[in-house]
């Protein structure tokens, strides 16, 4: 058989990780719900919370090609993955070294929960690899970073933090949702941990709940020592949903990243809109290390409406955009950061972030272009006429 390292993008989507049917010849996968089985006289004893029932296994594989890792995890949810690799990785009197701009959720875990375990954590101030050079300490196990970074898009040089971290022998994780692997593949940069919240491109249809790991077999099983523990494990119904889902998952988001080109030039240029926030555009300050890192600038953009449109009035006057909680689904949707993402940090702490009360982000899914760009100016209009 052809290695599954020849296949084209597509194939590997469609074929990678199916399980077999070899009772039926069915053309997708079967389902394996049970959450029971033998012990006796069989190779692997199977358990949900293990992470080895058949439909489990056989997404890992598809997971860890498209990532370009030996081996990966699927979760319940971004969140269960992200806290079971930090977990799996750090102790008491450990420190760990956290990009500043990163996920409302994982910010908040990180000040909430680390303390209680004596974990230390410094943040940086920028994105720029010179910041994170003065917060090593001897303790120093984990360097985390998020790039495109939610909800910004700023962009963090893969190369550059794996390098300074090989150097001093620390663990280099990355949350990879908002370019997916489509669009980035961070372990051919070096980085050791490779995180997603599968909710959002992977599952792609605002239906699915879940989160992955893709590492080297190592990092793994030592992550799956720990995961074991925390009861993350995904259903099977939701892990075969997923699956099929992913089967298009380079189809969609080669077109929603097209979009998504398209839509932060029109914002760029309209007299409405104070700043736009995407890597794809010259004149994003990271524009040149997102050309060398990414193959596609993603669907997710930001944008700051001028102060005289009141952001949330804006978004009710949305008729085809939907002012929604999450992201990356094939229906394009707005969040206010401040609202939702973001909510459980202090103004203070989100100001520090460049997070303002204007900011919205636009997850851009395949509608035409123009038929957005007329739902945005029409929603202008209206709010400016209130």
């Amino acid at each position: 058989m052809k290695s599954t390292k020849k296949f084209g993008i597509n194939t590997t989507c469609v074929h990678i990780g199916e399980v077999k049917d070899e009772q039926f010849k069915g053309a997708v996968s079967p389902i394996y719900p049970s959450t029971s089985y033998a012990f006796d006289g069989v190779d692997i004893k199977r358990y949900p919370r293990y992470f080895n029932t058949p439909n489990q296994e056989m997404l890992h594989k598809k997971i860890a090609v498209l990532e370009h890792t030996e081996d990966a995890l699927i979760f319940s949810s971004g969140m269960a993955a992200i806290s079971a690799a930090l977990f799996a990785f750090l102790q008491n009197g450990d420190h760990v070294i956290v990009q500043q701009v990163i996920y409302g959720g994982t910010f908040n875990f990180m000040v909430n929960e680390f303390e209680k375990f004596g974990i230390e954590y410094s943040f940086t101030e920028s994105d720029k690899i010179e910041d994170f050079l003065p917060l090593l300490r001897p303790n120093t196990k984990v360097m985390y970073i998020e790039t495109p970074s939610n909800p910004l898009l700023g962009i963090t040089d893969m190369k550059a933090i794996a390098d300074l971290s090989k150097q001093h022998q620390i663990i280099t994780m990355i949350d990879n949702t908002f370019a997916s692997p489509i669009n980035q593949n961070p372990a051919d940069f070096g980085i050791d941990i490779v995180l997603h919240s599968a909710t959002k491109y992977m599952g792609g249809h605002s239906d699915i709940s879940a989160g992955a790991i893709a590492a080297s077999k190592e990092h793994i099983a030592k992550i799956w020592e720990t995961a074991i523990n925390y009861g993350g494990n995904l259903s099977d119904q939701t892990v075969w949903l997923l699956e099929r889902s992913m089967k298009t998952l380079n189809l969609r988001v080669k077109e929603q990243t097209k979009n998504a080109q398209i839509m932060a030039e029109y914002l760029e240029k309209s007299e409405h809109i104070d700043a736009v926030y995407y890597p794809g555009l010259p004149s994003h300050p990271q524009y040149e290390i997102a050309k060398k890192q990414m193959k596609g600038f993603g669907a997710m953009l930001s944008f700051e409406l001028k102060s005289h449109i009141d952001a949330m009035q804006f978004q009710r006057n949305l008729q085809l955009i939907k002012p929604s909680m999450s992201l990356a689904g094939l229906e394009s949707t707005t969040v206010s950061p401040v609202q939702t993402t973001h909510a459980l940090l202090s103004e203070q702490e989100r100001l520090e972030r460049g997070i303002k009360n204007g900011l919205i982000r636009f997850s851009v899914g395949i509608e035409e272009p123009e038929d957005l760009i007329a739902d945005i100016e029409l929603a202008i209009e209206k709010t400016l006429k209130k």
